[in-house]
């Protein structure tokens, strides 16, 4: 009988060691899969301008999905997180990990902001998403292979593909796929 009291406090004993041993797995294995998560498949951005306007706000919560385009290239019309190019900052003020903009010409395709519209490869873009038209022209110029052309939607008060040249495909870091806040506003982009 002893034995078997033993036997048992020995099972309690390893059991209970088994649980602590748990309670400090569990909290590590949740710590590690969140960062595998962010670092690998989506990762939550902060807006800090007006450049997307009125798609984007700044104050805006959104997700950046990462695995897309580990599929397929990025599409017209795609709203792509990427690392800024040194002359992305044209004034040498604002020094972001990362810049946001709708993607409006792929490689081989020739843009031109013209009267007010921008045109790709000859024909007028519908863009119901544009604060207001641009009061510039720009080009035309043809997008070299592995880059990208960009633009804010607010396109008179942002500096982007027209401003400072081509995106790199390499820098795209990802696609805004769905805002979560404020919630009012929240949904897929």
């Amino acid at each position: 009988m002893e034995e078997a009291a033993a036997k048992n406090e020995g099972t309690s004993r390893t059991g209970t060691g088994w649980r602590r041993g748990t309670w400090l797995f569990l909290p590590g294995l949740t710590l590690l899969l969140a960062l595998g998560v962010r670092g690998l498949v989506v990762e939550p951005r902060l807006i800090i301008s007006d450049s997307m306007r009125p798609t984007l706000v700044s104050g805006d919560r959104l997700l950046m999905e990462k695995v897309s385009y580990r599929f397929h290239a990025p599409s017209t019309g795609d709203i792509v997180v990427f690392e800024p190019l040194p002359e992305a900052d044209r004034r040498g003020t604002l020094h972001l990990e990362a810049h946001i903009k709708r993607v409006i010409g792929l490689p081989g395709q020739e843009v031109r902001v013209h009267e007010g519209r921008v045109l790709v490869d000859g024909q007028p873009l519908v863009e119901p998403y544009m604060a207001e038209a641009p009061g510039y022209e720009w080009g035309p110029a043809r997008v070299p292979e592995d880059m990208l052309f960009v633009m804010g939607d607010n396109r008179n008060e942002s500096s982007d593909s027209h401003v400072w040249g081509f995106l790199p495909r390499r820098n795209v870091l990802g696609r805004a796929c769905l805002r979560f806040w404020p919630l009012g506003r929240a949904g897929g982009l």
